[in-house]
């Protein structure tokens, strides 16, 4: 089985949450914080909370690289320490790292976050130097059955400024990377139907969900978008497929649930966030 085909039955076995823990060290309460330790290690201890509270509710982690990266190698320790926790309580976890360089140097960054202290099951990629940036990351898909997450349609403003350009032909910026990325992915399929090169594609422009899942019915998909960038449950049904296809980001909305729950501990009320936001995209599945 690929990571992917792991990831399709995790969201079947969970639902398609995916919790991002993009731990900002202010999201944390201040009560929690032990003045003895690091800022990295009092990260670590928070993101271990919300992954025991809410594991049985998400069906996949993603960890935003930069949020660790700020705080130098105490937070490198951290995110390399986070990536380890949750892999090892067998949940898939993506490290969202948008890397896109010329083949050698993606070289690096293939075996810098595949192999070694920031081993991760699958990373998000940039596209734009084209796809001799991508073919480095592709022995392993090939042989250890690793993932990857390409951009294609953002979820930010700035979608507008590049991918919604058009082409000659008609189609769209983000089309055209989206049917290359498409066609070579269809080399690497698994299991459950989808390739092990999946697409990100943002939940806030729904315009062309219908024609977009349809378009790549055997890409999953990495939905951001979801909450705090004003994605709604009924906007992010339309790229799943029966409910499987792809996973939903959620970070803030999950991070810092506490501020809409009163009284309610961090941990509990971001499994309580996690169970709403699930259960809010399977009733809007059920109504498509």
């Amino acid at each position: 089985m690929t990571n992917m085909d792991k990831l399709y039955d995790a969201v079947a076995a969970r639902g398609p949450v995916c919790v991002g823990l993009d731990t900002d060290f202010s999201y944390l309460p201040e009560e929690f914080v032990k003045s003895e330790l690091t800022a990295g290690e009092n990260i670590v201890r928070f993101n271990k909370a919300i992954l025991e509270a809410t594991k049985s509710a998400a069906g996949c982690y993603k960890v935003q690289i930069a949020y660790y990266e700020t705080l130098g190698l105490d937070g490198m320790r951290a995110y390399a320490e986070t990536l380890r926790m949750v892999r090892e309580a067998g949940i898939p976890v993506i490290a969202d790292i948008k890397r896109g360089d010329i083949a050698k140097t993606a070289e690096m960054y293939a075996r810098a976050h595949f192999e070694g202290d920031f081993e991760a099951d699958y990373i998000t990629l940039a596209p734009y130097m084209g796809l001799d940036s991508i073919q480095p990351y592709l022995p392993f898909v090939e042989k250890q059955g690793k993932g990857l997450f390409v951009l294609v349609r953002t979820s930010n403003p700035g979608a507008k400024d590049f991918e919604y350009e058009k082409l000659a032909d008609g189609r769209h910026v983000y089309d055209m990377v989206g049917d290359k990325l498409n066609a070579l992915g269809k080399g690497y399929m698994g299991e459950r139907g989808y390739s092990s090169l999946g697409l990100v594609i943002g939940g806030t422009h729904i315009e062309e969900a219908a024609e977009i899942r349809a378009r790549y019915k055997d890409s999953f998909f990495l939905i951001p978008g979801y909450g705090a960038q004003g994605g709604t449950a009924p906007d992010i049904a339309q790229y799943l497929t029966k409910g499987n296809g792809g996973v939903v980001n959620s970070s803030r909305g999950v991070l810092l649930a506490r501020k809409k729950q009163p009284g309610v501990a961090f941990d509990e009320a971001a499994y309580n966030e996690c169970v709403a936001m699930r259960e809010a995209i399977a009733d809007a599945c059920a109504k498509l």
